[in-house]
């Protein structure tokens, strides 16, 4: 599926997923709500109740090396947080 890049699992989400039921992936650019609850539903198995989206922009970026000065720009993206009806889990490290 082209609409979910990856899960965004760090303390801040995991602790929202315990206790509010709560999920973050990274998605397309382009993809839209209904297209995010869909994708989540048929991979996960899941009943999703609510998805909120977020863009996050380019961040400008520079440092001093040995070679000079380097700027660059960190790359755009957007993320959607999904909220699961009561009861249902998606279990990233079931594999592990």
């Amino acid at each position: 599926m082209d609409i979910l890049k990856k899960p965004v699992i760090t303390e801040k989400y995991t602790m929202l997923g315990e206790k509010l039921n709560k999920f973050a992936f990274r998605v397309s650019p382009t993809a839209t709500k209904e297209e995010i609850k869909s994708a989540i539903e048929t991979l996960y198995g899941v009943k999703v109740v609510a998805v909120n989206t977020m863009i996050y922009p380019g961040k400008a970026k520079s440092r001093y090396t040995k070679r000079g000065y380097v700027s660059g720009k960190t790359t755009r993206y957007k993320k959607a947080v999904v909220t699961l009806k009561d009861g249902d889990k998606i279990d990233f490290y079931g594999t592990v």
